[in-house]
Formats: structure tokens, sequence, C-alpha cells
């Protein structure tokens, strides 16, 4: 089975009916046609976007270079204390 692809538009629209026609999660998911799970999941990035002013793709690159930058921080840690320990070997 493929993987349906739905525009950012319908994303939107689909979180709005959520948040404003009184409806539960679950039957606006399925009047739209789409799982509970996806639309909950849009729900949540929109909330992150209003909360944070990124787009869903912005988070995730952020996400993404906090965590290269985390693990390029311990190697320039852990190479530090090596050239300390080298360095008082030689002398």
């Amino acid at each position: 089975m493929r993987k349906r692809r739905f525009s950012e538009e319908f994303k939107r629209e689909a979180v709005r009916l959520v948040r404003e026609s009184g409806k539960s999660l679950t039957q606006i998911a399925r009047e739209l046609g789409v799982s509970g799970a996806a639309l909950s999941k849009w729900k949540t990035a929109a909330e992150e976007a209003a909360a944070t002013g990124l787009t869903p793709d912005e988070l995730e690159e952020l996400k993404r270079l906090r965590k290269e930058n985390a693990r390029l921080t311990m190697e320039v840690e852990i190479l530090g204390k090596a050239t300390a320990f080298f360095a008082s070997r030689n002398k």
C-alpha cells in the first residue's frame, strides 16, 4: 500500500477544523478520511510552529543541528584532553 501525501493547505485546514468545529479529533479524522494519528501529528506540528515561529522543516533541521553540535562539542573536548595527555607525556 502506498503512503498518501497531503498538501500543507489540507493539513492546516484539518487542524483548523479540529480547533474550531467543536468536534473531536477522531471525528474530524474520520470525516476527512485520514488516521487520527496523522491528524494528531499535524496538530502538534502546528502548535509547535505557532509557539516557535518555525516551520516543521525548520524545527526538524534545528533538532538535527543541535544533536550534531552536541556531538562535535564532545569530540572537541575529547581531542583537547588527548592533546593535553600526549603533551604531558612528551615532557
